[in-house]
């Protein structure tokens, strides 16, 4: 189990702390500064069963100067959203962890860690 962190998240932070109550085994990756390559990225939207704008932080400044909200949201633009993921990785919505059974959850709350322990 891996689970994409921003350490100043307060969310990200819940996450680990039930993580580690719970006594789970998991490897941190910061992703700030372990930045996820673009097929990185699509591996993980396969294994969340997202496209890239459902974990786009939209409110973000990086989100805004990019002018994302107004990008089409479809296949033929995928490619474009995975670019700006992996250029401007504070757009990924966090924490994402990635399951043992081959899934992959935004974990925002703490039902939703407790879904990725049961996997």
């Amino acid at each position: 189990m891996e689970i994409w962190i921003n350490p100043a998240c307060s969310k990200c932070r819940s996450a680990i702390d039930l993580l580690d109550a719970e006594g789970a085994e998991y490897t941190v990756r910061r992703y700030l500064e372990d930045v996820p390559s673009p097929d990185e990225i699509r591996t993980v939207l396969d294994r969340l069963g997202l496209e890239p704008w459902d974990i786009t932080r939209t409110q973000e400044t990086a989100a805004k100067e990019l002018g994302l909200k107004d990008w089409p949201r479809d296949a033929d633009s995928r490619d474009r959203w995975v670019s700006a993921l992996a250029e401007h990785p504070k757009l990924i919505q966090r924490p994402i962890i990635t399951a043992e059974d081959g899934t992959a959850l935004v974990a925002r709350t703490d039902e939703a860690v407790r879904d990725a322990l049961s996997r």
